[in-house]
């Protein structure tokens, strides 16, 4: 395929999103008042796509890989801080075809056992993303199987842009919308479906700052990989392929402290009774703990994905 800006169109989202629609769940949009949470007023609506299939907007960009492409006989091998690897393991699944999954151990255990619930092989290795990466690689060398790359693939950030497809038709008259970015394929996505016509801008953990190191440098750089959402939005570095579409339509970024997610967990579970791992709950503290504060009038929405969790204390 060519570079990102001529691949991943709104046209390309489209077509993607009527090939997926028969495997993925059109999620729910919650649009209240901010007041509600004890901020300024103003329109709040979170896209709640941690009730996705596999439990994250993964299976998205997973499903339009496996679509797409031609499968070999060997099957498809993933490398994944955890949500990315079971939505593999999902659309492997639900496709009858056979898939090998590389994890580090930061992965959680929510993530590991839902990979082999839906019976991939799984292979659990090294402290983070970049070592599951080398061995899912060595893996693809040595089997011949479809590597199905997390975040930096045409085909995986068309998938994810499918997300915006459905906002724009549950909330048009957005203003702005805030997205976790770790690795880049879900901002990307929704940055290339509105193209400008929305303001998108990336919330990431002080902890990870992939995207905000790239956009300062002007190019993916090697970042800090750690902190509480570490098995989610850690890689070392911002895609390749992502980066050009969040210089042109997301060059903004947001930074949260570890602190702020997991209070943002918590408001999450008080006041609305949903459920969200570190990276799902990343973009939402941006509005809880104040690090983005929405003019008079202005309508945000924010992407909650991530459900894969069974470390929340919610005392």
């Amino acid at each position: 395929m060519g570079g990102p800006d001529d691949a991943v169109t709104p046209q390309a989202i489209e077509r993607s999103e009527r090939l997926i629609r028969p495997y993925i769940r059109r999620t729910p949009v919650m649009t209240f008042d901010r007041s509600e949470l004890g901020l300024p007023a103003g329109s709040l609506t979170l896209k709640l796509e941690q009730m996705q299939h596999s439990g994250a907007f993964k299976a998205r960009g997973a499903f339009t890989n496996l679509l797409t492409r031609e499968i070999p006989k060997a099957g498809v091998v993933a490398a994944s801080g955890g949500n990315h690897g079971a939505a593999v393991a999902y659309a492997a699944m639900r496709l009858n075809k056979p898939a090998s999954i590389f994890v580090p151990s930061v992965s959680s255990p929510a993530k590991i056992a839902r990979i082999r619930d839906y019976g991939a092989d799984l292979h659990v290795g090294g402290n983070l993303y970049d070592e599951a990466l080398a061995a899912s690689k060595a893996w693809m060398q040595q089997t011949g199987a479809m590597a199905v790359h997390a975040f930096d693939q045409n085909e995986t950030i068309m998938g994810q842009g499918t997300l915006a497809l459905e906002l724009e038709q549950q909330a048009p008259d957005i203003d702005t919308v805030l997205v976790s970015v770790g690795g880049g394929g879900l901002v990307a996505g929704i940055a290339a479906w509105y193209a400008g016509r929305v303001k998108v801008i990336g919330v990431e953990p002080t902890t990870a700052p992939t995207l905000t190191k790239a956009l300062e440098a002007g190019r993916p750089v090697d970042a800090e990989a750690g902190g509480l959402a570490a098995d989610s939005l850690a890689p070392r570095r911002i895609g390749e392929r992502v980066f050009p579409i969040a210089q042109k339509y997301a060059p903004r970024t947001i930074l949260v402290t570890d602190e702020a997610i997991a209070e943002a967990q918590k408001i999450l579970w008080r006041a609305l009774r949903i459920v969200a791992e570190p990276g799902g709950a990343c973009a939402f503290s941006a509005i809880t703990s104040g690090a983005y504060k929405p003019a008079t009038g202005e309508r945000v929405a924010v992407v909650i994905s991530g459900g894969n969790t069974t470390a929340v204390d919610f005392g």
